[in-house]
């Protein structure tokens, strides 16, 4: 089988554990954040999780900052006592591989067994990538799981990557698996070969 399509099949289409540890939502742009809300709130429904991870970092590269991500997703009906804020090394920018090594740290640091991985739909596979990167590296015994967002509209133009990429949601999906050839080829990003093998073990690990 062709090792990318299995493997965004897998990601997209994953399945969740009844009860995880803790849900992890990637910063988004504004236009994208309400897709991660609603699947946090699905979760903390279900009492999948008690928990939902987001970064600490202040307003920058088209994240409005935690407070402001917080009260966001107060509003949105996530309970506030649920929200936790994961540590970010204090960089210009935030992008996608420091939040997922700093989730891996944190996650060992707080000895979790199981993580749930949540992005935007289109931002999903190289989410999730980067963060099995950092968890065969950090923390290898790390569960992870994909829980895609809600789609949205995939024709309307919003802001994505660092909040300086503009685009429909459709036309980013290009963008994302051009990053993902890129990071891969520098060793930034396990290849899916090794991604899908990961998943594998987690499963019959399971």
């Amino acid at each position: 089988m062709n090792e990318r399509i299995e493997l965004l099949l897998r990601i997209l289409c994953d399945t969740i554990p009844s009860q995880a540890d803790a849900a992890y939502l990637f910063a988004q742009t504004e236009p994208n954040q309400e897709s991660v809300f609603q699947a946090a709130r699905g979760l903390l429904h279900r009492k999948t999780v008690g928990r939902i991870w987001i970064s600490d970092c202040t307003a920058k590269s088209g994240y409005i900052g935690a407070p402001a991500y917080r009260e966001a997703m107060i509003q949105s009906g996530i309970c506030r006592e649920t929200i936790e804020e994961v540590p970010m090394d204090p960089t210009e920018i935030l992008h996608t591989q420091i939040e997922a090594q700093q989730v891996v740290r944190f996650a060992r640091a707080r000895g979790l067994r199981s993580l749930i991985v949540t992005s935007a739909p289109f931002h999903q596979e190289r989410a999730f990538m980067a963060v099995v990167t950092a968890a065969l590296r950090e923390h290898p015994m790390l569960a992870l799981f994909n829980l895609p967002g809600k789609a949205q509209r995939w024709d309307e133009v919003v802001t994505h990557s660092q909040g300086i990429l503009t685009g429909t949601r459709a036309g980013l999906i290009e963008s994302e698996q051009q990053r993902i050839e890129k990071y891969t080829a520098q060793g930034d990003l396990a290849c899916r070969a090794e991604v899908l093998r990961y998943l594998r073990r987690r499963d019959a690990i399971d």
